[in-house]
């Protein structure tokens, strides 16, 4: 988290407990032995207010909860279960079913309704474990299809709650059709743009998870939660060896990258209306009228000299940034595959009144180094974030600083390359604004995976290359000390890049560079980003497309801009050649000649 609301997604310390099928009230904590007479975070969450462990709750103990007050109409309620396939074991199917409803008080596992949380309307799917652990039979993978349904037809966005322990194994396969039920109502849904969010409790696990529940477009879960495809039992019986502490757990989960977050109950409510917010209605940036904005003059730079500031250890850094122009930033995880690579921070939040998609690449500060380069979860977490701001129709900004991609072999066997081209692929076919700014040191391919947007933009001490200076003077002098004079050729520089056309536009930095003023850098990238979208908003969505297609097509080709760029080393070369012919004229006269003369092109 970097902003308003930061440590939702804190990794809190949680017990590794197992659900409780009658959820009651306690007087003291089974973990700590802490009293609960008086505690308001037991009373309202049932959470611990000493070790924070987590209690089960009701479905209605869940939505009370999380809503607005009195704002929850239950729909659906009349659906309730039959004894579809007369299932034989000791016990009644329909008596089982009966004596749940009447110590729960509901009709079945799950509860489906409308309300508001913040503010903000939602259609809310709960499942309760309490009755028969949860399981989804042929009603609740009804209802929650229905549910899904209901909430495309008022364009309502989806929050469910999911703790359930697997299939409902007296209703055999037919139970098992549910999954397909269920995943094809939440893909129908996808379709219509609107958010999903699934939130993960304790026990999260079999036919629920490994259906809708994984299809959120955001997925987080309470602390200490068990959470996979398997129940735990499964997973013992599997394995020769003890398992790992903390193993299948919600924290195990987002270590390898299948969680957004792990969020404390308390905390829960004020993050869901958060998300709703700025995934909701949108204000949208426009073009109004406006003088043109201010350009940083042409100079010649050395080029060392950027690649020095670009590198400077207190240069201000995409979560700096992100701090500094952006509200309400909420930061996703993970990539759904392998892990989550803090090389890339991903999120969305508020650039004056818009919601925004925001992507940047971080080095060496608030926990995140890149220092062996973005590794293919990194890339594929992006990617997420991009396939977010194509649903819901939002701009998406990057934020590039990076020294490249991971290239060990490692990250190659986990599909480096393969991750590259998609993103970049991605980021040329997203049919909303976007806008890169290179913010510090742009390292070749794993700068140029998020650089293919409408508008480039460089920081005045920024640097865009294809090979480090230390790589170039290694490759062509064998000798790395050269960097300085390979720095020169590479033609890295904003005012290079800018001359070339790999850059549409330079953001001006305070004297002496970014990391002098970091305020008054990122008010001047603030005022450029709100006027580069405000513009690009006016736009229709084929002009967009094709001319992003037409930008990068061109790279390369002999344009006009490029012949100024051309023009200018032929000037200074023809200005080094002319003072040295008059050198040598003036030795050969015998007229002394100093050799610490400065040479002005």
């Amino acid at each position: 988290m970097v902003r308003s609301v930061a440590g939702l997604f804190s990794s809190s310390a949680g017990g590794d407990h197992n659900g409780e099928a009658d959820p009651e009230v306690r007087e003291t904590c089974l973990v700590c032995a802490a009293q609960f007479a008086g505690s308001e975070l037991y009373a309202r969450h049932r959470v611990c207010h000493v070790c924070r462990f987590h209690y089960s709750m009701t479905a209605r103990e869940r939505i009370d909860s999380l809503i607005d007050l009195d704002t929850f109409q239950e729909i659906n309620r009349s659906v309730t279960s039959t004894d579809p396939l007369s299932f034989s074991s000791k016990g009644s199917y329909k008596q089982r079913i009966f004596k749940d409803q009447k110590r729960t008080g509901l009709t079945e596992a799950v509860v489906t309704g409308t309300c508001a949380v913040g503010g903000c309307p939602a259609m809310l799917i709960v499942l309760d474990f309490g009755f028969m652990g949860g399981s989804m039979g042929c009603v609740v993978g009804e209802k929650v299809a229905l549910a899904f349904e209901q909430a495309a037809k008022k364009k309502l966005p989806v929050i469910a709650v999911i703790t359930s322990g697997g299939a409902r194994i007296q209703e055999g396969v037919l139970s098992l059709m549910q999954m397909a039920k269920t995943s094809i109502a939440a893909t129908q849904f996808a379709k219509k743009g609107l958010p999903f969010i699934a939130v993960l409790a304790n026990p999260a696990t079999g036919q629920t998870y490994a259906s809708f529940g994984s299809l959120a477009d955001i997925v987080v879960s309470e602390p200490g939660a068990i959470i996979g495809f398997s129940p735990m039992r499964a997973i013992k019986r599997s394995s020769d060896e003890p398992l790992p502490v903390g193993a299948h757990t919600a924290e195990s989960h987002m270590r390898h990258g299948l969680l957004d977050g792990v969020v404390d109950r308390s905390h829960l409510r004020t993050l869901l209306s958060v998300v709703l917010d700025l995934l909701g209605p949108q204000y949208q940036l426009t073009a109004g009228d406006r003088t043109a904005a201010p350009t940083v003059e042409p100079q010649q730079v050395e080029a060392w000299n950027s690649v020095q500031l670009a590198r400077h250890e207190s240069r201000p850094t995409s979560s700096d940034y992100i701090a500094r122009i952006f509200t309400n930033f909420v930061e996703i995880h993970g990539d759904r595959i392998h892990g989550d690579d803090g090389a890339i921070l991903c999120g969305f939040g508020q650039l004056a009144a818009q919601t925004v998609v925001v992507i940047g690449q971080c080095k060496g500060k608030s926990g995140y180094d890149d220092s062996s380069g973005i590794r293919p979860e990194g890339f594929r977490k992006a990617s997420r974030a991009i396939a977010l701001a194509q649903k819901f129709g939002l701009p998406l900004i990057t934020l590039i600083d990076t020294s490249g991609a991971d290239d060990s072999l490692d990250s190659e066997e986990r599909g480096l390359g393969n991750a590259l081209a998609r993103t970049m692929a991605e980021m040329g076919q997203l049919e909303t604004p976007s806008i890169s700014v290179v913010i510090g040191e742009g390292g070749s391919e794993g700068a140029l995976a998020l650089g293919v947007a409408d508008r480039v933009l460089m920081m005045e001490n920024a640097i865009y290359t294809v090979i480090s200076p230390e790589g170039a003077a290694e490759l062509l002098y064998q000798d790395e000390s050269r960097a300085e004079e390979a720095a020169e050729s590479l033609k890295l520089t904003a005012q290079d890049c800018l001359d070339y056309g790999i850059v549409d536009l330079i953001v001006q930095e305070p004297p002496g560079g970014a990391h002098v003023d970091p305020e008054e850098a990122g008010r001047q990238l603030r005022r450029i980003l709100l006027q580069e979208l405000a513009e690009l908003r006016s736009e229709s969505k084929r002009k967009m497309l094709r001319s992003r297609y037409k930008k990068f097509r061109n790279m390369g080709e002999y344009s006009s801009r490029f012949r100024t760029a051309v023009g200018r080393e032929a000037s200074a070369l023809q200005g080094y050649v002319a003072t040295g012919v008059r050198r040598i004229a003036r030795r050969q006269s015998g007229t002394p000649v100093n050799d610490e003369e400065i040479i002005e092109v």
